[in-house]
């Protein structure tokens, strides 16, 4: 298919996600008509009277008592992010893995069984595996994401069933909906991990997921200068994320980390479109270059994917992979170290372009392990003009057809 032509963002959730990222919603009248949102940086609220101070500790959720529960900028911004998901509640997070942590460590206990579909995030893998050896937690890993496949490994004791889609470095799509209902029908709760779309491009709640996670460092943030992470889910399910994983484990959002967000979200939507406009074009020069072969990216999926894509997908990020045809680590570290607009560096979705690879010249065992080719190298596309990335790109394939003589 056509990829400049795949924009897909449906109408019915523009307007009002439009409106969630912007600050039309913030009652400006109560900051003396600030047009940008206050930074309320406090640790604590006091009371007018002891007898106030009691009734607000039986409200803890719900009131300003101490910035660790609740503070008036960070919940700015999870209203925002809960109504951008299509949730009813969020709890934002110190980091990404902080959100992630805690949604894990709320939701499995002794002896629980998870499911971890696609390829995810390493640190989330790593952590259960922590978990398996301190707290005798199992897992099971289906990378192919088919549903027969899953149900096979579904177990009395399985409690979560965790996914990216697409999934980390393969772009590997999985069907959302099926995984969903595959779940509900036997009482296990679904976690979904969707910092690649953003809520701009996928709303896993409206899929039927239980529990959507972000790593807010990356797209939702924008500029590359704050660590965060966020939970949506429904009220019932927040209520034991937040009492046990939120107040008692502290990983929370500061209130001026919380502001940069808030400023990242006002121009969430134009960000996202320059990303995906950018992501095209680079995947157009790349399907040109002989040295190049599996292309990962959404936008390229065909068949089954390509059909649950539509049903699943409004847009694509800039964030993919590509794989040098008979690379090895000679050759992805020679392409990377030959870019010079690209940065190196693992994190994403700022305005920079970045560039890496999981090839680590002594980990190709484990790469096997998880699908992945030894000459893959992922590219995050950021804002910069498209025409000075591809003269980029094309210094570092010059530089590896010169190695390979």
């Amino acid at each position: 298919m056509e990829t400049r032509h795949f924009f897909l963002h449906h109408d019915r959730y523009l307007h009002d996600d439009q409106i969630a990222c912007s600050g039309q919603d913030e009652h400006h009248e109560r900051y003396f008509g600030a047009v940008s949102a206050p930074i309320v940086q406090t640790s604590l609220f006091v009371q007018k009277d002891y007898q106030s101070y009691c009734d607000d500790m039986l409200c803890e959720a719900e009131r300003f008592i101490y910035s660790r529960g609740l503070n008036p900028t960070v919940q700015m911004v999870e209203e925002k992010l809960a109504k951008l998901e299509r949730g009813e509640s969020c709890r934002c997070f110190a980091s990404g893995m902080g959100a992630i942590s805690a949604a894990l460590l709320a939701n499995l206990r002794s002896q629980d069984h998870i499911i971890f579909v696609n390829n995810v995030y390493g640190p989330a893998l790593a952590l259960v595996k922590q978990m398996a050896s301190r707290y005798d937690i199992s897992y099971d890993i289906v990378l192919d994401g088919n549903i027969a496949e899953i149900e096979r490994h579904i177990r009395p004791t399985t409690r979560v069933i965790y996914t990216e889609s697409p999934g980390t470095m393969t772009m590997n799509i999985v069907d959302l909906s099926a995984i969903a209902a595959l779940a509900k029908a036997r009482g296990i709760t679904t976690m979904i991990d969707n910092t690649w779309a953003t809520p701009l491009f996928q709303k896993p709640l409206t899929l039927g997921f239980d529990i959507v996670i972000h790593s807010c460092t990356k797209y939702l943030g924008g500029h590359s200068d704050l660590i965060a992470g966020a939970v949506i889910t429904s009220h019932d399910r927040m209520t034991e994320i937040r009492d046990f994983s939120h107040q008692l484990l502290g990983a929370v959002l500061s209130p001026f980390a919380a502001w940069l967000l808030l400023r990242g979200l006002r121009t969430l939507p134009v960000r996202m479109q320059r990303h995906q406009e950018n992501v095209l074009q680079i995947i157009d020069y790349l399907k040109t270059r002989p040295e190049v072969e599996n292309i990962r990216h959404p936008a390229l999926a065909n068949g089954q994917q390509q059909e649950i894509i539509r049903r699943q997908m409004m847009g694509f990020s800039g964030l993919f992979a590509f794989e040098i045809k008979d690379g090895d680590f000679a050759q992805v570290k020679g392409f990377i170290d030959n870019c010079r607009l690209f940065k190196i560096g693992c994190s994403w979705g700022g305005y920079e372009s970045l560039i890496i690879s999981p090839n680590r010249g002594y980990n190709e065992e484990a790469l096997a392990a998880h699908n992945i080719a030894p000459g893959l190298i992922r590219l995050s596309i950021g804002q910069e003009s498209p025409e000075l990335l591809i003269a980029d790109l094309d210094r570092a394939f010059t530089a590896i057809a010169g190695m390979r003589g």
